[in-house]
């Protein structure tokens, strides 16, 4: 069976590994177009190109999917079937063009979680589990019929970066396991709507931008614990803050902090520390003790580092 397969990130380069180093027969490579990044602005290939680059892969890089000549040079590749691991949204003449259609591996346990950000967005909702689903691409974004998943756990500690790296491992079986079941003709698709009842909340995981990472100090201890974990490493959560005896505010991003559930009078907001070593943001029903945080144009730092380090 002839697989093309199309990427960007390194999660989805794990799912492009198991398939070339169980000797699937990956036809093409589709992923972004280069651009330039950092202060030089260098162009920086994608890590699925890197990938396969290393291996030898036809590799096809599209500015436009609905691109006459870039739909032919597809076509050329004469692809049985299509995975998609962390991409852009496709047009139907990508995804309906060959004869096993195309699937998506997408961080969550669908019909949950259907958008640009799942696994953010379930460590912010304070989520026990997560998982990752296998679906055919249809029409509408993250709705087509489900194939394969499996669900992990999400521990109070865990950050994005832990349930990501997590995931991209498991997802990448995931993936072999969906290949093997079109190829024996066994992939049984089950419709999402048979996932959803009357009583179904269904969350959304829309795409997060520098606004939505800015704290809410009016939300509870665990709640906005959770949205720190949920931001972190990146894009990481924010707020504008002033410590004790410093005249003007500063704007502070939170990589990790530690709930404290305490009974006190102060105002929401107001910064508690000993100047050294430690600093809690008092919130309604406790304070929210800093950990990891960075500041405007420094690097990240543990906030007895910050702390020594004002005037």
């Amino acid at each position: 069976m002839k697989i093309v397969f199309m990427g960007t990130p390194d999660f989805a380069v794990e799912s492009l590994k198991i398939l070339v180093e169980n000797n699937y027969n990956v036809v093409g490579v589709v992923t972004m177009p280069d651009k330039p990044a950092g202060r030089g602005h260098k162009i920086q290939f994608s890590p699925v190109k890197k990938y396969a680059l290393e291996h030898n892969i036809p590799l096809l890089q599209p500015e436009k999917l609905k691109d006459e000549e870039f739909l032919a040079e597809l076509r050329a590749l004469e692809a049985d079937l299509q995975i998609v691991v962390a991409f852009r949204m496709l047009p139907e003449a990508v995804w309906n063009m060959p004869k096993h259609g195309t699937f998506n591996l997408h961080a969550s346990l669908l019909p949950q979680y259907r958008g640009a950000a799942p696994i953010n967005w379930a460590i912010v909702n304070g989520e026990k589990e997560t998982g990752a689903t296998t679906f055919f691409l249809t029409h509408e974004i993250d709705t087509g019929k489900i194939i394969l998943q499996e669900k992990i756990p999400i521990s109070e500690t865990d950050n994005v970066e832990i349930v990501h790296d997590r995931l991209m491992k498991m997802g990448a079986n995931l993936v072999k396991r969906t290949v093997d079941l079109i190829i024996s003709g066994k992939a049984n698709a089950i419709e999402q709507e048979r996932f959803i009842t009357s009583e179904t909340e269904l969350k959304s995981a829309p795409k997060i931008f520098k606004e939505t990472c800015e704290i809410d100090l009016n939300k509870s201890v665990e709640e906005v614990y959770n949205f720190v974990r949920g931001m972190s490493p990146y894009p990481c959560a924010w707020l504008n803050i002033q410590f004790p005896n410093q005249t003007e505010s500063m704007i502070l991003k939170i990589f990790e902090a530690e709930k404290e559930f305490e009974k006190h009078n102060l105002s929401i907001g107001t910064v508690v520390s000993d100047g050294k070593k430690q600093a809690k943001i008092a919130l309604k029903d406790g304070f929210l003790v800093l950990k990891s945080v960075q500041t405007s144009g420094k690097k990240r730092m543990e906030i007895g580092e910050l702390l020594r380090g004002m005037k």
